[in-house]
């Protein structure tokens, strides 16, 4: 008997097949002929009117925030994709980048506070033919009052307590740097920090990282009631606050130690900026503490836009709960001094907490405390937490096909005046990819895609702006996004690096092929000759964050930096200055023109190619080496064979928890994602090819009267084009990460205890880090469920 759910089963008499007669046949095959004859129809003219003739009738993509609109019509000259990058090559000027440059750098432009320059930026980019607009969002957002720190050590008498040593919490205003005295300078101090008044006893804690933290607590270190001195590195630092809050500390103070600066240390005999390329002492990093890996944006307005009149929801989720300031190690020494003595060394501690301890000749023995009780320091910090607007320049130029887009992106706002690499080096060269894809448009270019480009406001504070658009835009970025490319830091030194998803590590190799390098050894080499190819996993800490890890777009992000023996950049200090960066990190900036070619030629290549130029296969192949990952943290770690680069990922685990689940059952279920990997691949290999196929019959041409030609062309390239834009989307899971569900994706995402650094198949090693096996079965489900989904896509 049939349940109410299940349908009856007919039984049905079968007879003897019908006898077709030859008319019927007739009309079968005409009518067959005759949907033959319309697709190929369509085909062709898709082929034609959407890839092979761009400068035909446009079918005009419509942005969520601007009406129709164009660029001037030059009577439809064909510019050959040749001729296109030409365009993109010649244009960039490092004269023009210099000009940007001192425009940005000169004046405050801190989030919420910068009004002029989204006009002045809107202006410039519809100066070159790109119509813009500026997108407000209200954001909840905080502005330094006052703060101060004190080192108080108790009387003779014990009555009262004497201040020892107060810190400046300055940086010192440099005759050489004109930036450092200027009048709208922006204090010390941390985005999202609280306010409080505290005071206690004191300890080292080396990076703070989770690790640090651990090793502190199996010494038997109290640390309930004291205050943390962090040095920055390794981790994001909003991680250190929020590990040192769990654990019951009551405010953090975090120092720039010269022993991470390399080889470039006035111990080594540099001198110090602006006399030399050394640290200043006194040089401070700002920045936030929001809980970055816990989720970006306003953190007010979890999953949706900060516009007029949301609701919103308590901030304490990703937000700290006790005051944390900024300080320069010349601040930091005399507390550091004052721990001489009390408690073990760092050494005695293991050899993680002996890695470049660079204040030693300063006369620092790196205790680790806590203070005695007589030796406390006063953190005081008074934060203003206002509702503020938030201002992203958004300009399109509208493509032939309707829904593919480029989007390409820097932030604008900084922690100080300058900000001359971070943003503004970055800001410069948009500015320039932007010019010159305006010249390109005077020359008659007709992008196949649509770009947009974006000037973010609130990326230092939590990457607010891009944050807040993608939510409210969510479904026709979901529908249109082709791919998101992010310049943050765009040029301090001379070396190309770069991250991003495995779909897009082609198209950037071929681009930095096209563009003469700066630092030549042998004539003609190319970024690409003399780059080492390394492409980073993507993680957070810049725009492509919502982009990438919320939406499920491919994203990629990049900037010449420095290569280690260079001079040291002071990372949102006063003196990441004009000046710093036109007498030591790009002096002639050259490496801005560079950088705006390379950023002007990949998104030609992204927005004028038939073909979307995305390679599947080394996505597939990726996806197997982030396994290997996963199955390595599986064995015993051997530390001695961890790279530097490795070390603090390695030391943000959880070091030990009950286990949960069968570690046997878990590694079968790895298997299983290997083989859904294998098959994955297979198909991705398909789609390459026919990607490559369809590739070589555009270059090669196809014969006017070859209809049938045309038409299984065109389809072949609506199909491969199609299964490339969606491959990203596939790996998006709409629960998100344990506790943390903002993230969707279920192979990137910031590390949960590193922030900025990425981590693979999060949901596995964060299982792994709990021993919680079972958990790590649910997640090898899911992500051998997003691998399948993947692999159907593309069939």
């Amino acid at each position: 008997m049939a349940n109410e759910s299940t349908p009856l089963i007919q039984t049905v008499r079968v007879g003897p097949p019908r006898r077709r007669y030859r008319h019927h046949t007739l009309r079968r095959f005409c009518n067959i002929a005759c949907v033959s004859l319309l697709l190929c129809g369509f085909a062709s003219f898709a082929l034609h009117s959407l890839y092979i003739w761009p400068s035909g009738q446009e079918h005009r993509h419509r942005h969520p925030h601007h009406p129709h609109h164009g660029h001037p019509d030059h009577g439809h000259k064909h510019l050959s994709h040749e001729d296109l990058q030409a365009i993109l090559l010649d244009t960039p000027s490092s004269e023009k980048a210099e000009e940007w440059s001192r425009y940005y750098t000169s004046g405050a432009h801190l989030a919420g506070k910068n009004y002029s320059q989204a006009e002045w930026t809107k202006d410039r980019w519809e100066e070159w033919g790109v119509k813009s607009s500026i997108v407000a969002y209200d954001v909840y957002i905080n502005y330094p009052i006052d703060h101060s720190v004190s080192l108080l050590e108790k009387s003779s008498d014990a009555k009262s307590w004497n201040v020892a040593f107060k810190a400046s919490l300055t940086e010192d205003v440099l005759e050489e740097d004109p930036t450092t005295a200027a009048k709208d300078k922006i204090p010390t101090f941390h985005g999202y920090s609280a306010s409080g008044n505290v005071t206690g006893s004191f300890v080292y804690v080396n990076y703070g990282t989770y690790r640090d933290f651990a090793d502190l607590v199996e010494a038997g270190i109290d640390l309930e009631g004291k205050i943390a001195i962090a040095r920055y590195g390794g981790i994001f630092r909003g991680l250190k606050v929020k590990r040192a809050q769990e654990l019951g500390m009551i405010g953090v103070l975090i120092y720039s130690d010269p022993g991470d600066d390399g080889e470039i240390t006035e111990e080594n005999g540099y001198a110090a900026y602006p006399e030399g390329p050394a640290r200043n002492p006194s040089s401070v990093q700002r920045g936030s503490v929001q809980f970055l890996s816990s989720r970006p944006g306003d953190p007010t307005t979890p999953g949706y836009p900060s516009k007029p009149g949301v609701p919103r929801a308590p901030a304490d989720e990703t937000t700290p709960s006790i005051p944390s300031i900024p300080i320069s190690y010349a601040d930091a020494l005399p507390l550091l001094k004052a721990l001489n003595g009390h408690g073990p060394r760092a050494s005695d501690l293991n050899k993680w907490w002996n890695r470049k301890l660079g204040l030693g000749y300063k006369g620092v023995d790196y205790n680790i405390g806590p203070s005695p009780e007589d030796v406390v320091i006063n953190l005081y910090n008074e934060q203003d937490y206002v509702i503020a607007p938030q201002w992203d320049v958004i300009g399109i130029i509208n493509g032939t096909i309707p829904n593919e887009v480029i989007i390409v992106g820097n932030h604008r706002d900084a922690w100080i005046v300058g900000g001359a690499s971070d943003p503004n080096s970055g800001s410069s060269v948009l500015n320039e990819a932007v010019r010159s894809i305006g010249k390109a448009l005077e020359a008659g270019w007709k992008p196949l895609r649509t770009i947009v480009f974006a000037s973010w406001d609130g990326e230092e504070y939590g990457l607010i702006g891009s944050t807040e658009w993608v939510e409210e835009y969510l479904p026709w970025i979901t529908d249109a996004n082709v791919a998101y490319v992010n310049v943050d830091g765009g040029a301090s030194g001379p070396q190309f690096s770069a991250a991003a998803a495995p779909l897009l590590n082609q198209v950037l190799r071929d681009a930095t092929h096209l563009v003469p390098s700066p630092n030549q050894t042998v004539a003609g080499q190319t970024v690409g000759d003399v780059w080492d190819g390394k492409i980073s996993t993507m993680g957070s800490g810049s725009d492509f964050t919502a982009f990438q890890d919320y939406a499920g777009i491919p994203s990629l992000d990049m900037g010449f930096g420095g290569n280690g023996s260079g001079p040291v950049y002071h990372y949102h200090s006063n003196y990441d200055s004009f000046h710093w960066m036109s007498e030591y990190a790009d002096p002639g900036f050259v490496y801005h023109r560079t950088m705006a070619q390379v950023l002007a030629v990949l998104v030609g290549e992204l927005a004028d190619r038939v073909v979307i130029p995305f390679g599947a296969t080394e996505y597939a192949d990726a996806l197997d080496s982030y396994l290997d990952k996963v199955e390595a943290k599986l064995q015993p770690a051997d530390a001695d064979l961890a790279t530097d680069d490795e070390i603090f990922a390695v030391r943000g685990s959880v070091s030990s928890h009950e286990v949960i689940g069968s570690q046997d059952a878990f590694e079968e279920s790895l298997k299983k994602i290997r083989h859904s990997i294998s098959e994955f691949r297979d198909k991705a290999v398909k789609l390459d090819e026919r990607a490559a196929w369809a590739k070589k019959k555009l270059e090669e041409g196809l014969p006017w009267w070859n209809i049938i030609g045309k038409a299984r062309l065109g389809l072949t390239i609506i199909r491969v084009n199609h299964q490339y834009k969606y491959i990203e989307r596939q790996f998006v899971f709409e629960g998100g990460l344990d506790n943390r569900s903002w993230f969707k994706h279920v192979v990137f995402a910031p590390g949960l205890w590193t922030g900025y650094a990425g981590a693979v198949y999060p949901g596995l090693v964060e299982s792994i880090d709990a021993k919680n096996y079972s958990n790590g079965l649910k997640w090898a489900g899911i992500i051998k469920h997003a691998v399948d989904k993947a692999t159907k896509s593309i069939q």
